[in-house]
């Protein structure tokens, strides 16, 4: 079975093709160079940019797989969460690829798709704990499947990659933030006392990091040669001790709360012994590590995609799409993009299989 995938969610326009589980090629073009003159995502720019790229990028995709069109079996988008106009983008071009090709339509999950592209490297059997960590989210799941996701925290307001991106806006550095920030925490050491570890301190789930910003912005306030150093680095490793420490410091603040909520939602079910992480954030080195550590203290794994399929793919929307075909869901045409902030609605149609009642 062949599926194309198309993420349009933010600021990445990508294709990718998975025949039978396995990529089979990928072509992504980043936004990122224009929304840096912004310091963040522009809407706008962003389903403009989407409406440029789209058609150029899938005759590329053709072009390089060496596949022709009506090969696909299966169409599928990215329907949600995200940007309302960049998501009806990558939604109306699909819809009427499907249409021209006579292709199974499927409709993805973007944030489900982050967690299951881990089964694309890596071998685990449901039920699993999913951390997802990106720009947008921050949650916790248990999933029993590749349809039964039960949601046990979320975020309240900043995620953590959000939280990296505003206070690298507020030092200077360039758009996106977050791995000119994981690099000098790389470099410098961490002061574990600096930050504190937000929202940890009670029984919930949920995740909020928007005091940690507030209290990245007063240390700012206090120390102005952190925001003269951030403006004249040439790379991490030239970069002054001060403003390396100062990111090591909240770097360790952001990866405590999410290991601290990690293993309370472990304790929560001992019949969990997979993490799934995944999303931009994921990358993180220190997260990384400390999850790892986390699971082998508990004897269980923590598996993440590769660095590569952390950030928004299409591979990870084809892989998603594929695992749903193979169970023959699929979606009508009729189906809607679903902006961040409202529940993506199960609306998938079941096929009946060959000599079911």
């Amino acid at each position: 079975m062949l599926c194309l995938g198309i993420e349009t969610s933010c600021d990445e326009t990508a294709l990718a093709l998975v025949r039978d589980g396995e990529p089979a090629g990928s072509v992504l073009v980043s936004q990122a160079d224009i929304h840096t003159l912004f310091g963040g995502v522009v809407p706008e720019l962003a389903s403009r940019e989407h409406c440029r790229y789209i058609g150029p990028l899938f005759d590329e995709l053709v072009r390089r797989s060496g596949i022709k069109p009506g090969e696909i079996d299966v169409v599928s988008v990215a329907r949600g969460p995200g940007l309302l106009g960049s998501l009806l983008v990558g939604v109306a071009f699909a819809k009427a690829l499907a249409l021209g090709l006579e292709a199974k339509f499927l409709g993805v999950n973007h944030l489900h798709a982050h967690l299951l592209a881990a089964g694309i490297e890596h071998d685990f059997d449901f039920p699993v704990l999913g951390l997802l960590v990106s720009g947008g989210h921050t949650h916790l799941y248990r999933i029993q499947g590749i349809t039964d996701f039960k949601q046990m925290g979320k975020t309240l307001d900043d995620a953590a990659g959000e939280a990296f991106d505003k206070v690298g806006k507020m030092l200077g550095l360039p758009y996106p933030c977050g791995g000119i920030m994981n690099a000098l925490a790389v470099a410098g050491a961490a002061d574990p006392h600096l930050f504190p570890r937000p929202c940890v301190r009670n029984d919930s789930l949920d995740f909020s990091f928007s005091g940690l910003k507030t209290a990245a912005l007063n240390f700012l306030g206090r120390y102005p040669e952190l925001l003269e150093s951030a403006r004249h680095i040439e790379s991490p490793a030239q970069a002054p001790d001060i403003l390396k420490n100062f990111c090591a410091s909240f770097n360790l603040a952001v990866v405590d709360t999410i290991c601290a909520k990690t293993h309370r939602a472990l304790d929560a079910c001992p019949d969990l012994h997979t993490l799934l992480f995944a999303g931009g954030v994921a990358s993180n080195t220190l997260l990384r590590e400390d999850l790892s550590e986390l699971m082998r203290g508990r004897e269980g794994r923590a598996l993440s995609p590769s660095p590569a399929l952390c950030t928004d793919n299409a591979v990870m929307i084809a892989y998603a799409a594929w695992l749903l075909a193979e169970k023959k869901f699929r979606h009508s045409l009729r189906m809607e993009s679903i902006p961040r902030g409202r529940p993506i609605p199960n609306d998938m149609i079941a096929e009946k299989r060959r000599g079911a009642a």
